[in-house]
């Protein structure tokens, strides 16, 4: 693959629907402390049966922002043959950069109607789970560690062997193993320095 300039600058925003704006406003504003900082009042927008509505966004640092979309007179709305596994693989993660932080909005969380639902420690990260009112599963996550370029090349094998074995008529995690070993052992032979213990 060739290499392709990375110009883009993160995120100006993530947007979903609500069905109760009274509710995500409550959560993100004023429990979480996400100030509002844009709307824009739709009328008359799109095709004739596009339905009125109100897209506002909240503030989640760095100039990136969370938004949401609420029709007017369209009935809630949930796709029930969607796996619930699916559905909350589906999630938002936002950063904060110390224990502290990370702490302080548990303590916001499990202080509302919304109280935090796991705390966990992956490999790189620790981060908080949390519901929000419209059911979209929402991650707040601290750094445990600096990413370093072993990081990254790791990354890089790991997802061309999964691009590999995804194409499987049965992919397993065993063949994606199988594979990255197979995928480090012609990238890399040779090429480890030479490790001496005193």
């Amino acid at each position: 693959m060739s290499e392709q300039a990375h110009v883009v600058r993160g995120v100006d925003h993530a947007a979903f629907p609500t069905f109760d704006p009274r509710a995500t406003i409550t959560f993100y504003r004023d429990v979480l402390g996400f100030p509002v900082v844009h709307a824009t009042c739709a009328l008359g927008w799109g095709p004739g049966d596009h339905p009125d509505f109100i897209h506002f966004f909240f503030d989640i640092g760095n100039g990136d922002r969370l938004a949401f979309f609420y029709y007017f007179g369209v009935a809630p709305y949930r796709d029930a043959a969607i796996p619930e596994l699916i559905h909350r693989a589906r999630h938002l993660a936002i950063h904060v950069d110390s224990e502290e932080h990370l702490l302080e909005y548990r303590r916001r969380l499990d202080a509302s109607d919304w109280p935090c639902e796991l705390q966990v420690r992956h490999e790189t990260v620790e981060s908080i789970y949390v519901t929000d009112p419209n059911g979209y599963l929402m991650e707040i996550t601290r750094p445990l560690r600096a990413i370093t370029i072993e990081d990254d090349i790791d990354a890089d094998v790991s997802v061309d062997a999964l691009m590999d074995v995804a194409g499987e008529d049965e992919p397993t995690l065993e063949k994606f193993f199988a594979r990255k070993a197979t995928l480090i052992a012609e990238r890399y032979m040779g090429e480890a320095e030479q490790v001496t213990f005193a």
